[in-house]
């Protein structure tokens, strides 16, 4: 039940790293820390960075390296492309899988 759980904890770090990157910029560390926010469970280094590096070889998100705080980070953007997927993921999530949500997260009456 609990590996049940993790999993589709995970399958959810794609749209949410989407999202954040639509409402503002972030480094890899500012997702993680987010995510957590989000979930309540820590997203590994190893899950994060491998998938900001697909995303933007296949051009849904750029990365430019800054300074910040004396180092240099790479902070993330989306792109129109990105737009576009989350648009999709948006799409997908409004039926049957906002209905599924809602129920999760009601209490039964």
């Amino acid at each position: 039940m609990v590996q049940v759980y993790q999993a589709f904890l995970k399958s959810l770090n794609g749209p949410i790293i989407l999202w954040l990157l639509s409402r503002n910029p972030r480094h890899g560390y500012g997702l993680m820390k987010e995510i957590k926010t989000i979930t309540g469970r820590r997203a590994k280094p190893n899950v994060i960075y491998p998938y900001l590096r697909r995303l933007e070889e296949r051009g849904f998100i750029v990365g430019e390296w800054i300074e910040f705080r004396g180092r240099r980070i790479k902070r993330y953007s989306l792109t129109e492309k990105g737009d576009e997927l989350l648009r999709r993921v948006r799409e997908f999530f409004r039926r049957p899988v906002r209905e599924l949500i809602t129920y999760l997260i009601h209490e039964e009456e």
